[in-house]
């Protein structure tokens, strides 16, 4: 077979029949026509600060962030029509991105701002005091 993987005809080939990527791992899809957000995220002064890349979106409208059990989700939708003098253009498309908000983290507590394209999420993470205690060992 020389490296060539035979099908039958009317099927796609092995690796678009799974969603393989040329390396052989699996594809990270959740379901057709849904995509992932760029995002950027750090911990700053008691505050979770996560920055969410969602150009050409009414935040007001398009956008849903939820927290739940500690996970923080971020949904958009986005739908865009260019019109010129014999064609017309339509984008749109399904964003989502979940991510894990650190221990402590006050998810009730969020804020949210958008600005030039970019979609802020802070949400405050106060410092826990944890004592240290020396735990005496038995001897038995």
């Amino acid at each position: 077979m020389s490296g060539m993987i035979e099908r039958l005809p009317g099927w796609p080939a092995l690796p678009d029949l799974f969603g393989w990527v040329e390396s052989g791992f699996p594809a990270m899809h959740m379901t057709s026509g849904l995509h992932g957000i760029r995002i950027e995220e750090h911990l700053t002064d008691g505050a979770y600060v996560l920055r969410a890349e969602l150009p050409g979106i009414d935040p007001a409208k398009d956008a849903e962030i939820t927290v739940s059990e500690g996970v923080l989700t971020l949904r958009a939708e986005r739908s865009e029509e260019t019109t010129e003098k014999h064609r017309t253009e339509f984008r749109y498309g399904t964003f989502a991105r979940s991510v894990r908000l650190p221990a402590g983290a006050r998810g009730d507590e969020a804020t949210a701002e958008y600005k030039d394209g970019v979609l802020i999420v802070t949400v405050p993470v106060p410092e826990e005091k944890t004592g240290t205690r020396t735990i005496p060992v038995r001897h038995g």
